[in-house]
């Protein structure tokens, strides 16, 4: 996700078709059957959701923002670092000793905000991502601490006025095919633009496992930014919805880790939909239409696609 027009902000924070609020839904029902790991900063929740893999969930931010981190057996990736509310590292200097490399499942802020707590950080080399690298000053992410943007008080000593996201130096550059070795555990990085020219997914092909950033999770998926590129994200899904034969779970970057690989062949038909004009619609402020299917969503701008009668 990334920054919202004040109308759209405003929807989310108060509930959609005279559902709840989004704190009023706190907490969500998966968590109920996922390991709880302690740790010391409340801020964040941590959950062990597969064999070395820990999601790092922000609960009381709006966006409700999921970090993972991976452990091999001598390094460790850190997939997405959050908000920038609180220190990440201090969660994942708890959770493992080992050395830890950052990869962003893309560049929108609230996945980048605890980058430059780390020195190794892969990325994608384009100018998309460099521009974001540099930074988002407060004028940019000031919607993003307003006190409706909270379910509960920020951490101690944060300072809501000066909240910035700080620029970060990107140590290797990253493409396609692109593989990380952790030691016994190979990621691999795979490229899928469409929510974000730099938009990139992991596979771990030896358990199964696949983190979608935000090209997928259970929620309303945001395709109406002006880097939204409706038929890349098309292919990105095909591609995606392609490895569901081999995947045992996935793990999307918003409110829920969680999900069935079924899910990424249901998203495949649901933009197939879309694009043929045979989804059904609802309207939402902004010039935006939410699309509604089983277990997510997809929020894009109405003026993408001739809307059905």
């Amino acid at each position: 996700m990334s920054r919202l027009p004040a109308l759209i902000l405003s929807l989310l924070l108060a509930g959609c078709a005279g559902e709840a609020r989004w704190c009023d839904r706190l907490p969500r029902e998966q968590y109920k059957g996922l390991e709880r790991v302690t740790v010391a900063d409340e801020w964040f929740e941590v959950y062990r959701v597969g064999e070395g893999v820990f999601a790092i969930y922000e609960p009381f931010q709006f966006q409700e923002v999921i970090s993972y981190l991976i452990l091999g057996r001598d390094g460790a990736l850190l997939f997405d670092t959050g908000m920038g509310i609180s220190r990440i590292s201090g969660v994942v200097r708890e959770l493992t000793p080992l050395p830890v490399t950052v990869l962003n499942s893309h560049t929108h802020y609230d996945h980048i905000g605890g980058n430059a707590e780390f020195d190794r950080i892969l990325a994608i080399d384009g100018d998309f991502t460099r521009g974001h690298a540099a930074g988002q000053g407060h004028d940019v992410v000031k919607g993003e601490v307003t006190a409706d943007a909270f379910c509960r008080a920020p951490p101690a000593g944060f300072d809501t006025a000066s909240y910035a996201i700080r620029p970060f130096a990107i140590t290797e550059s990253v493409a396609d095919g692109y593989r990380v070795e952790l030691g016994g555990r190979t990621l691999q990085v795979l490229q899928v633009p469409g929510h974000t020219p730099d938009a990139v997914a992991v596979l771990d092909s030896a358990a199964g496992y696949l983190w979608t950033g935000d090209t997928f999770y259970e929620a309303p998926i945001w395709l109406w930014f002006p880097e939204t590129d409706w038929p890349a994200y098309e292919q990105s899904v095909d591609r995606l919805a392609a490895l569901v034969p081999e995947l045992k779970r996935v793990f999307g970057a918003h409110n829920t880790p969680v999900a069935e690989p079924a899910q990424l062949t249901h998203l495949k038909d649901a933009v197939a939909a879309i694009e043929a004009r045979k989804a059904k619609w609802e309207e939402r402020p902004d010039g935006l239409v939410e699309y509604p299917f089983g277990g997510f969503s997809v929020l894009t701008r109405k003026s993408y696609f001739v809307a059905p009668e």
